[in-house]
């Protein structure tokens, strides 16, 4: 089958679609994530990667389709994941990165991405990668070589010297550093075009220290306003957004009023933080499912005490302030931190989020429509609906009552081309 090559909005990001005959998808039950109603019996149209009609009229249907029939699943968009780290080595252990080259990371994203993918989760953010590597990842999946989710990338992550950003300094020598180390306002503003240069479509910078990092207080704020608004200026300037990785408060303000688009793991929020980015339309991207598993595995996987102190101090406030956020009716998505954790568990995250305080309608559609949003590519995905690129998932039960069900998704397409069928 040919494939064709497609832009997607203002990230230029290029979309590998299907050309052939339409093909009709068709269930007993369809999602409409916007409004949670169940639709029942709706043929989705599909042509070169789009869906281009949705009707319940079989008749309506081209008479040369070809129709796959699920049965009785439940047809919903494509998951999407706002926090992932999908380029790593694949050993448990946490003392492989230092053992490891870069270039066996690199193929651990390769064998990462194809297990987010079929796990249901079409779209993500990587958060974070040293030599552009998830540029290379992305660009092998979009040119159609290797399987895996669509992604929005973000390249070495920006950081003060010494802090989380900087978190293999003390490897070898005293002059080592991570690739986005930078310090003052125009060190950054350099590293910002620097990323832009190799081809992210966002910007992702460490506002305060962070569990898995040696040596940092994962509340305490790193860069300055000053240094943060020369980050989100120049981001923004070139039409990318910016993630904050931020656990305390402080940072968060501070990252918040600086402009940028998503606050990660928001750990330490008060009334007053909550407030400021409902105020600026902030997003909230909170990983309250990988707890567990570091306090579980951690010690096994050979993570130092020191994180896994720093992961209790974080872990219970952390879904205390996820709660507050749901509350006041924060703009949040779905990020997981997968790479914590192992890849193609995205979904375990969806659980923890209705346990503390989100329906499960409001968890899908942060994991949908939302991060769609968030990622300004809402004219494309986050939804099934005519003129959207047809990333589709089939699950056996109704998720707005049994949300686990997105565990095990049973059915993945993305761009109109089947990945999983069971």
């Amino acid at each position: 089958m040919k494939k064709i090559t497609t832009l997607l909005g203002l990230s230029g990001l290029l979309l590998c679609q299907l050309a052939s005959a339409s093909t009709v998808l068709t269930a007993k039950h369809l999602l409409d994530v916007e409004t949670g109603n169940i639709l029942k019996n709706q043929y989705l149209v599909i042509d070169n990667g789009k869906i281009i009609d949705i009707t319940a009229n079989k008749s309506d249907l081209p008479s040369d389709a070809k129709i796959i029939d699920l049965g009785d699943k439940y047809l919903l968009p494509g998951l999407m994941d706002m926090h992932t780290h999908v380029v790593q080595n694949l050993t448990k252990s946490f003392y492989a990165r230092f053992f490891q080259s870069p270039h066996r990371a690199l193929i651990g994203g390769v064998v990462n991405a194809e297990k987010t993918l079929m796990a249901g989760f079409t779209t993500i953010r990587n958060v974070g990668a040293a030599d552009y590597q998830d540029v290379a990842l992305r660009n092998a999946i979009n040119a159609g070589e290797i399987k895996g989710p669509r992604m929005a990338v973000s390249g070495p992550s920006i950081g003060i010297t010494g802090g989380h950003c900087d978190n293999n300094a003390l490897n070898h020598s005293f002059k080592q550093k991570s690739d986005g180390v930078a310090d003052g306002p125009w060190s950054v503003r350099e590293k910002v075009r620097l990323n832009v240069k190799y081809g992210v479509d966002l910007i992702k910078f460490c506002a305060t220290g962070g569990v898995f990092s040696k040596g940092t207080k994962v509340g305490q704020r790193q860069y300055t306003f000053e240094e943060m608004k020369a980050i989100v200026d120049e981001a923004h300037t070139h039409g990318r957004t910016v993630a904050a990785h931020a656990h305390g408060t402080e940072g968060i303000k501070y990252a918040i009023k600086a402009g940028v688009d998503s606050i990660e793991h928001a750990s330490f929020l008060d009334k007053e933080t909550i407030a400021l980015a409902k105020k600026h339309g902030t997003y909230l991207s909170m990983d309250i499912y990988n707890t567990e598993y570091t306090l579980a595995e951690g010690e096994k996987n050979g993570v130092p005490q020191e994180n896994i102190d720093k992961e209790r101090q974080v872990g219970t406030v952390q879904r205390e302030s996820f709660s507050n956020a749901v509350k006041a009716k924060t703009k949040m998505v779905l990020g997981s931190d997968a790479g914590i954790y192992p890849h193609g568990d995205n979904a375990k995250q969806f659980s923890r989020m209705v346990r503390f305080g989100m329906t499960p309608l409001q968890a899908i559609q942060a994991a949908t429509i939302n991060s769609a949003r968030l990622l300004k590519w809402q004219d494309n995905l986050g939804s099934l609906e005519e003129g959207k690129f047809a990333d589709v998932i089939a699950v056996d039960s109704n998720p707005l009552k049994n949300i686990a069900t997105l565990e095990n998704v049973s059915f993945v397409m993305k761009n109109g081309e089947i990945y999983k069928q069971l």
